[in-house]
């Protein structure tokens, strides 16, 4: 669970650094925010990957009946 803190204080920070960016409306920080942004989507996916197969190895396994 702190992995996922983590992750999401990473995130926060990366959104803010983009939106600092944006306000400061440089025409030359458009790449950062574009490789900034290519990373968060990376990470997420990652993060959403790691989350269904906890889900998946803590779902109730169904008995199977001897035949």
């Amino acid at each position: 669970m702190k992995k996922l803190f983590l992750l999401a204080l990473f995130l926060l920070v990366a959104a803010a650094i983009i939106a600092v960016g944006v306000l400061i409306g440089s025409n030359a920080s458009w790449y950062f925010a574009w490789i900034v942004g290519t990373a968060l989507f990376v990470l997420l996916l990652a993060a959403s990957v790691v989350w269904f197969e906890k889900q998946d190895e803590a779902a109730p396994k169904p008995q199977q009946r001897p035949d």
